[in-house]
């Protein structure tokens, strides 16, 4: 996939993570639980139609068996074109659990007399489909890893950086934000009639969002900068190209860990000085520890790149 369109794409994630957020509470018939999405909104379709009368019924019957079995389907595809490895009787699996839970989504009083709260069945639901759906595919990803020549390796990592960039986008601008406006709920409900006493408070409020998002600002850069550096790699590992791009990623991450660590530290010392004015104090120190391990994992194979690089010539001069 090419860059544009990969940033396009997050950018487009992101509008969507803020206006979800954003109008939570009006859409909460709809989107009671980020992990119950799609099943939930198949679900609400599902039921809407088989209400519809005689012939949406049944026309809801059957799309509500055709999806269900999209999982299973796929293994005839994949037939086609491999052998059929034992993750892949994880996709069966995956038809069942979906019948399951989209079944109990049509029929939300099911949910609600079994686990007394809907919005957490649904939640239940559709973590446990996604559950074996990530076991499928990070059974498939080790197998091609293991499997993958080294050439191969770059591209499938390259794939799986991507998928973090998704991610990351998602805690920016769907849980961050998310955090961000119950914390401001929380101050104004917890101190009314003081509003007019606030300002100070919702200052750093957006101030520990910031803070809180400024280290996955920096994943998504790192993964760009790996992503490149992967595909100078495919082409030639030992390239001045490559060299090049292992140091921009090295530099960019040790520019990301120490912004990362002043700007707690930064806010920290901000919310000691103004104290007095806040109504709402973050006591807890704030580690961003899987940001840091992979910024460190990043700037580890930056420098093995360069390094790699050197002995390659030490050795060519020998010889």
């Amino acid at each position: 996939m090419k860059r544009n369109v990969f940033i396009f794409i997050l950018a487009a994630e992101a509008v969507v993570c803020v206006l979800l957020t954003v109008f939570k509470a009006s859409l909460s018939a709809a989107f009671s639980a980020v992990i119950a999405f799609p099943f939930e909104q198949i679900g609400l379709g599902l039921r809407a139609l088989s209400l519809s009368g005689t012939a949406g019924n049944v026309l809801a019957f059957l799309l509500y068996i055709a999806i269900c079995l999209i999982p299973t389907g796929a293994l005839f595809f994949i037939r086609r074109k491999r052998i059929l490895q034992p993750e892949d009787g994880l996709l069966p699996v995956v038809s069942i659990v979906l019948f399951a839970a989209v079944y109990f989504m049509i029929n939300p009083g099911l949910i609600e007399d079994a686990m007394r709260s809907i919005p957490v069945g649904k939640a239940i639901f559709g973590g446990t489909v996604y559950s074996v759906v990530l076991a499928y595919f990070v059974l498939r990803i080790l197998r091609l890893f293991r499997a993958g020549s080294l050439k191969q390796l770059p591209r499938y990592l390259s794939v799986l950086l991507g998928l973090l960039n998704v991610v990351f986008v998602y805690l920016i601008f769907g849980a961050g934000i998310g955090t961000l406006m119950e914390d401001i709920s929380t101050l104004q409900a917890g101190n009314s009639g003081y509003e007019h006493l606030l300002g100070a408070s919702y200052v750093f409020a957006v101030l520990q969002y910031l803070v809180d998002a400024l280290p996955y600002v920096f994943d998504i850069l790192i993964v760009f900068a790996g992503i490149k550096l992967l595909g100078n790699m495919t082409t030639d590992r030992y390239s001045d190209e490559t060299v090049s791009s292992a140091s921009r990623l090295s530099m960019l991450c040790t520019k990301a860990l120490s912004i990362t660590v002043l700007s707690i530290a930064a806010f920290n010392l901000l919310q000691l000085i103004f104290v007095k004015h806040l109504f709402n104090i973050h006591a807890a120190l704030q580690i961003p520890l899987l940001s840091i391990a992979f910024v460190l994992a990043a700037l580890l194979l930056s420098r093995l790149v360069a390094e790699n690089k050197t002995l390659k010539e030490e050795n060519d001069s020998i010889i």
